[in-house]
């Protein structure tokens, strides 16, 4: 299997192509845009997915044994994107300059979940990620942070092993 990896030139990422797969289909899962009225739109589901991707690379960045992986499972995201972008035809050229700015989002959306997390209060960095600025109904943000953060103590509550094998809480 590594020669047909290097035939390919393609790194090993072990089992996170398994754990992204997890997060896109949790991430289209009909709650989100129904309940939580998050647009279902190319971008509504480019957020809900970072949303999700954020708290599992959170997670994997509370233990040094999950380092490494969460390199492996950002470069999947990328590739995911990559591969999205070049579907709905944006070109070679400017391909790598739209994955890089998507790169750049999830950084920020990172940083703002980590720190709406730390301080009792996703809203703001919801309304401001998810929603793009635009804030929903109370009920539905407050379905979105009630789920989101069920996901979060679920991951926490995880052995990171279990994690890194590409399991995820339902």
């Amino acid at each position: 299997m590594q020669w047909l990896q290097r035939l390919f030139n393609r790194p090993d990422r072990g089992t996170m192509p398994q754990l992204y797969a997890g997060v896109v289909a949790r991430g289209r899962a009909p709650h989100w845009y129904v309940e939580g009225a998050v647009p279902d739109t190319v971008d509504g589901r480019f957020d809900m997915i970072a949303a999700l991707l954020c708290l599992v690379l959170l997670r994997l960045e509370t233990e040094p044994k999950g380092i490494a992986p969460s390199t492996a499972l950002a470069e999947c995201f990328i590739d995911d994107m990559d591969g999205q972008l070049r579907e709905i035809g944006i070109g070679d050229i400017i391909v790598g300059k739209h994955v890089g700015r998507m790169m750049g989002m999830l950084g920020g959306r990172l940083g703002a979940y980590r720190t709406g997390l730390a301080e009792g209060d996703l809203g703001p960095a919801l309304v401001r990620n998810l929603y793009r600025g635009e804030a929903p109904a109370p009920a539905a943000l407050t379905h979105v942070e009630a789920r989101l953060r069920a996901f979060r103590d679920a991951l926490a509550a995880l052995p990171i092993d279990r994690v890194i094998a590409g399991e995820l809480p339902e």
